[in-house]
């Protein structure tokens, strides 16, 4: 089976919102116009089940089938913030707002979740709801969490949920999945460590801070060498360098570092924030400095439930496309996770062609690929709860 016919009809015009969203980015939270805009196109569908202000800024659409007896209850989600970036990608619907730039797709997806709306909407040809979830602040506002926090999946009674991301490099056509862990977590941390100031001709009156820190970045690296299962997957990187140092001939007092541990492995990212402490102030000790660690944790290991990854992959399958159903995870973060800790589910990459990698300045969008995400969106709706 083909992608759904009545999408090719709407290609244009779902081109057209994801355009006038690429003109128009907000970040994070912020995102009251497109949030807006979602509403009202929903409502031109004759959506008239519509709750904006979820999760601080989100929107909640509920489209019920020509009968209700399964009581099933599907949940597709789309994210609609863009990133702070100066977009560089010469297309001629560039973002109108300077310093901010749709890098990472979601004009696509949440254009891509309208258009399987309307098409529900119209047809209507299933028993059950569809749960339709525009997501604010995915890039590094948890905005699945606030969702989740006010209480979505309970008060929409959402029984499993689903998701997608364009994924430069994978042909438009295609779509990559794995049950199980899909993309990692991805916690934060700051050290700050604190020595003894002096002059770079008396080191023997001062503490090295500067060195004390090295050897802090050099000793994390043990972490993941000797702490670590081999064939496991965990990333650990210090990102930042700073000192109070001002000048050549001066030992720095303090300094503060800055990194990310990412993992696909839970076990491994519950016990990731005692072995950064413990190699930090060890070291720092034996230095006869002293050390703090702030941690941060951050977005969950995105892992897909068995049985609604092969839901996920018959869907795509009947729409026509080809689907590698082992993909090997990836070590980016996803707040979706969230929303897979509370209900099962899937998240689903979909090709975008041969473009730049998301959050690049020149990223684009392949329109290509719409009708098959929302060909997807529909039929898993279609199959997950099949008419009377």
């Amino acid at each position: 089976m083909p992608i759904k016919n009545r999408f090719a009809e709407l290609q244009q015009e779902i081109t057209a919102w994801r355009r006038h969203l690429h003109e128009n980015p907000e970040l994070m939270y912020e995102v009251h116009q497109t949030a807006a805009f979602v509403e009202e196109q929903l409502k031109g569908f004759g959506v008239t089940d519509v709750t904006p202000g979820v999760g601080k800024t989100g929107v909640v659409a509920v489209i019920e089938g020509k009968t209700n007896t399964s009581g099933r209850v599907i949940g597709l989600r789309a994210d609609m913030d863009a990133l702070p970036i100066h977009e560089a990608s010469g297309v001629d619907y560039a973002s109108k707002t300077p310093g901010v730039m749709h890098a990472c797709g979601h004009d696509g997806h949440t254009a891509i979740l309208l258009g399987a709306a309307k098409y529900l909407a119209e047809t209507r040809n299933f028993d059950g709801k569809a749960v339709l979830i525009f997501q604010p602040a995915e890039e590094g506002g948890g905005g699945g969490k606030a969702m989740c926090d006010d209480g979505m999946m309970e008060r929409w009674g959402i029984q499993e949920v689903y998701g997608l991301h364009n994924t430069p490099g994978m042909p438009v056509g295609e779509f990559g999945i794995r049950p199980g862990a899909l993309m990692a977590s991805s916690d934060e941390f700051e050290i700050r460590v604190t020595g003894k100031g002096g002059h770079a001709a008396a080191p023997h009156e001062s503490i090295d801070t500067t060195l004390v820190a090295s050897q802090i970045v050099v000793s994390l690296n043990s972490i993941v060498s000797r702490n670590i299962d081999p064939i496991k997957r965990v990333v650990l990187t210090v990102g930042t360098f700073e000192t109070d140092s001002t000048a050549s001939n001066v030992i720095a007092h303090t300094a503060k570092l800055e990194g990310t541990v990412r993992t696909l492995d839970t076990e491994y990212r519950a016990q990731a924030e005692d072995w950064v402490r413990r190699v930090v102030i060890s070291t720092a000790e034996a230095f006869g400095a002293t050390a703090e660690v702030i941690w941060t944790p951050g977005y969950p290991v995105t892992i897909n439930t068995d049985a609604e990854t092969a839901h996920a992959v018959e869907a795509a399958r009947a729409v026509g496309a080809h689907v590698d159903e082992d993909i090997p995870p990836i070590m980016p973060s996803e707040d979706f996770s969230y929303m897979l800790e509370e209900r099962p589910g899937a998240y689903i990459f979909l090709g975008n062609g041969d473009t730049p990698m998301c959050h690049h300045p020149a990223y684009v969008f392949d329109d290509e690929a719409i009708p098959l995400g929302c060909s997807w969106f529909a039929e898993l709706v279609e199959r997950r709860m099949p008419a009377k």
